[in-house]
């Protein structure tokens, strides 16, 4: 400090001051930042995470084997297979996602004429293989099954501006 002149030496504890200030004023207000694992922040309604295949609430899956989310899907990431039932409509017998190629554009799910596919609330998943990312039908149904109260109301939040 002996080679400082006195206007630097002042400005440099001026700043030291106001740096404090700053300190303790931020010290007692509420924290502004959030305990990851214990503590989850908001998501928005267009929020695009894991995929799910929806069920209508008689149980009846609502995948209608269009495969416009199979032609739309920019990662070629979805694989259908579908054929005639007896009463005459059409239901999947293979619906494949390969969510390694999928880059969640939602292209699939603005593409479902019946809100089948949606891309859910879940942002926490991660598998030790890479197996474990093909999900098949059944994966995509138990999906829907579990956040089908939260995936039905994002839909209905978001209705408004679709």
């Amino acid at each position: 400090m002996a080679f400082i002149d006195r206007s630097a030496r002042a400005l440099f504890l001026g700043e030291i001051v106001s740096g404090m200030a700053l300190t303790l004023r931020y010290f007692f207000k509420r924290k502004v930042t959030l305990n990851y694992p214990y503590e989850k922040g908001p998501l928005s309604p267009r929020f695009r995470g894991e995929h799910a295949l929806r069920r209508y609430p008689n149980g009846e899956e609502r995948c209608i084997a269009c495969k416009l989310c199979e032609a739309i899907c920019p990662a070629l990431a979805i694989t259908i297979e579908a054929e005639p039932r007896e009463d005459g409509s059409r239901r999947t017998t293979r619906y494949d996602i390969d969510m390694v190629k999928c880059i969640y554009c939602g292209y699939c799910q603005e593409a479902c004429p019946v809100d089948a596919i949606v891309e859910g609330p879940n942002y926490e998943f991660a598998t030790e293989t890479r197996e474990e990312l093909l999900y098949n039908k059944d994966k995509l149904l138990a999906n829907g099954d579990r956040w089908e109260r939260q995936i039905a109301a994002n839909l209905a939040a978001d209705a408004p501006y679709r």
